[in-house]
């Protein structure tokens, strides 16, 4: 994947609450000095503007005080409330759905727009001069004006800011950014040439050394911390120049130990010191997983939130319902796609890298296991599980996709006989899970 690494520093400043508005603060000290330039070199009849601030110095402070003031009490309660609605969502949907929260630009442009009219009010009014201060007499007109437009506009922000904020804590706008995220997880990872190699799985083994096992060398992690990509283009680069063949042992989102075998190399005895760091260096570790090539790590948000949703202190199905609809959605968008194969050649069609796949049963694993034992006791949930499932299988061809999605049903239909005490219920079960085979024979 090109630019992972400038991928990987952009997540992490966008996912970041001091990013946009310390660049809107920025903007506004350009702004400020911008505007004092051209009050210095107008030669404009401003008396001619109705709209243009044509007051004294003494006015023109006691405004611009006015507007910074107001800005630091209305900054000091828009981050107040930003910081209950995280608690909210932490407490609710979980910690690993603060990620989204924190990604939330609209809060940000609303932090960035109070301290950014603070910043510049404070620059226009240490420029403003009366007669008897001791300076020539100084009234910024355009800045001044300038300034009451930036009050205007943080109103209309906070206006949107209380808005946002009774928004973005409700469910079905959590669940909908995560199912986005998962849209755009699969759009970005699973188009990618890197996994498609030759089609004869026979050829791939075949060109695995007999003594790969034997002589090829471990390269261990020099960190430790959740995989959060790859620069597989890289790695790519390196085993051809070097004549290598390299198996990684990690695929993103998995957790690493400093130590641990991160790519077996063969030949083993062309590793060297700087090879080790080169190959290190191409895997990015952090403290979170993030949907950057981790395409799992959207579907255990929404899987987290079911969970939370129908456990006994919240008791929420409808919520548990909702991710379900989402999770069918996403997975049924993966298997309209062409996973990505392990083996991946160079331009000369040699076998360069053998890499850790994700698989459709894995998803599904990850996207219905937890559900299930935790509903076997809910019909309504256990029933649109079943039906999800209906709704997958009518988008795939794939006879071992449809073996997963029939593995998965009869798990179900198994727990729901023994979770589910009213007959007509089970019944119900029963009913849906005919109507996945019927779906899954098509």
């Amino acid at each position: 994947m090109k630019n992972v690494k400038l991928g990987k520093l952009w997540d992490t400043l966008h996912s970041s609450y001091w990013f946009l508005p310390t660049i809107m603060a920025i903007g506004a000290v350009a702004l400020a000095f911008a505007m004092l330039t051209l009050d210095r070199m107008s030669m404009l009849a401003i008396e001619k503007w109705w709209w243009i601030y044509t007051g004294g110095p003494d006015g023109a402070r006691s405004l611009l005080e006015a507007v910074a003031g107001s800005m630091v009490s209305v900054t000091a309660t828009a981050f107040s409330i930003t910081i209950v609605a995280l608690q909210l969502a932490a407490s609710n949907f979980g910690p690993r759905i603060l990620r989204n929260f924190m990604q939330d630009t609209g809060n940000q442009i609303v932090l960035g727009t109070f301290i950014g009219t603070f910043i510049y009010c404070l620059l226009v009014l240490r420029t403003i001069h009366g007669k008897g201060d001791g300076y020539e007499q100084f009234v910024p007109q355009i800045s001044v004006t300038f300034g009451i437009l930036l009050a205007i506009v943080s109103i209309g922000v906070l206006i949107y800011f209380i808005h946002h904020a009774s928004t973005i804590i409700q469910a079905s706008h959590v669940i909908q950014n995560v199912s986005d995220d998962l849209d755009k997880a699969t759009r970005r990872l699973f188009p990618e040439k890197i996994g498609h190699g030759e089609p004869e799985q026979e050829r791939r083994v075949a060109e695995i050394p007999i003594s790969f096992e034997e002589e090829a060398y471990p390269i261990r992690a020099n960190g430790t911390g959740y995989l959060q990509a790859i620069d597989n283009e890289e790695l790519m680069q390196i085993a051809r120049k070097h004549n290598l063949l390299l198996r990684i042992k990690f695929r993103p989102g998995k957790f690493v130990i400093k130590g641990s075998d991160l790519v077996m190399v063969f030949p083993g005895e062309r590793v060297n010191q700087k090879l080790s760091k080169q190959i290190n260096d191409a895997f990015i570790l952090g403290k979170e997983r993030t949907e950057q090539q981790d395409v799992e790590f959207p579907i255990n948000q929404l899987v987290e939130i079911a969970l939370r949703a129908i456990s006994p202190a919240v008791n929420d199905p409808f919520t548990a319902i909702r991710c379900i609809d989402r999770l069918s959605a996403g997975l049924s968008g993966l298997v309209q796609r062409d996973f990505p194969s392990p083996y991946r050649y160079d331009d000369n069609h040699k076998l360069r890298i053998i890499a850790e796949p994700f698989t459709f049963e894995q998803l599904v694993d990850r996207a219905f296991n937890q559900i299930r034992q935790y509903a076997q006791s809910d019909a309504a949930v256990t029933i649109r599980l079943l039906e999800a499932i209906a709704t997958i299988a009518t988008y795939t061809t794939n006879p071992k996709h449809k073996l997963v999605l029939k593995r998965h049903a009869e798990m179900i239909l198994r727990g729901s006989q023994e979770g589910l005490s009213e007959e007509q219920d089970r019944k119900d079960v029963i009913e849906r899970y005919y109507s996945v085979i019927k779906a899954l024979e098509h």
